[in-house]
């Protein structure tokens, strides 16, 4: 698998508790991939993309390093993704 949906993905990651939750979270603009927002919940997320996820009062930068067939438990879904540290401006 080269190319995945990215509310599938996000939901395959456990970034979010279902594929509807996914889906209402980048079509309200709260998914970035490679730095563009996206409210596409179809859009093709594949190898090495980043994803920047405002979540609740966080914000999580991931790369995409695996895909799945289906959604397994949070040990697997940890092997979707590496975890980038968040920047943030003027230091802090």
């Amino acid at each position: 698998m080269e190319r995945q949906r990215l509310d599938k993905w996000l939901w395959h990651a456990r970034v979010v508790r279902t594929r509807s939750d996914a889906a209402a979270l980048v079509a309200s603009g709260h998914v970035r991939v490679n730095g563009a927002r996206q409210t596409a919940p179809g859009h093709a997320v594949k190898f090495e993309d980043v994803l920047t996820v405002a979540l609740d009062r966080s914000v999580r930068v991931l790369r995409v390093v695996g895909f799945a067939e289906r959604r397994g438990d949070a040990k697997v879904a940890r092997t979707l993704y590496q975890e980038l540290k968040v920047e943030l401006p003027g230091g802090g």
